[in-house]
């Protein structure tokens, strides 16, 4: 990243943390989560955990770190699945993933995404979601889904009504390491 990226990225960030900062409900700190290469800010303390899921027909280990906060919930989530050849079709399961978990059945906005460091790929997008959950409380999400090497990674934040505000605080904040 040049240095004026740099220095601009800086201060779309400073400016977008200090719009939710002084909201006691978002209490944002930065989180490297163990094993991800990934630097982003929470609004809230993430907890982390581990378990074995499927992604493309294949058993991985996805750690996932998660908070909620303000009526809604923030995660990352992580896997190395091994093999550059199946990341496209992992990175869309995740998406189709997300809209399933919220029960949308409209094709959302798709906008390429792109987060320093991440392995260039024309599935890694932010999408947003409208959807109902089992009980029938309406609820918004939106999803990144992006990789670096072999390893695929979702962002998401889910609620009821979202603050757009943290919710682009969230994404922007999303760093890969070097």
């Amino acid at each position: 990243m040049t240095v004026m990226k740099r220095r601009a990225h800086t201060v779309v960030l400073a400016l977008a943390w200090a719009s939710v900062a002084c909201t006691p409900t978002f209490d944002w700190r930065e989180v490297r989560p163990e094993g991800a290469g990934l630097t982003t800010l929470f609004p809230c303390k993430p907890v982390g955990l581990v378990r074995r899921i499927m992604l493309a027909d294949t058993a991985v280990e996805m750690t996932l770190y998660a908070c909620s906060t303000g009526g809604a919930t923030y995660a990352v989530s992580f896997a190395d699945i091994g093999d550059p050849q199946r990341i496209e079709r992992v990175l869309a399961e995740l998406a189709a993933a997300a809209a399933r978990n919220v029960g949308s059945t409209a094709s959302p906005a798709v906008t390429p995404l792109r987060i320093d460091g991440m392995t260039p790929n024309a599935r890694a997008v932010r999408q947003a979601f409208a959807g109902q959950l089992g009980d029938g409380q309406r609820v918004q999400e939106h999803v990144a889904v992006f990789a670096r090497g072999t390893r695929v990674f979702q962002a998401t934040v889910v609620g009821a009504k979202l603050d757009g505000d943290a919710v682009d605080t969230f994404f922007g904040a999303l760093r890969l390491s070097a």
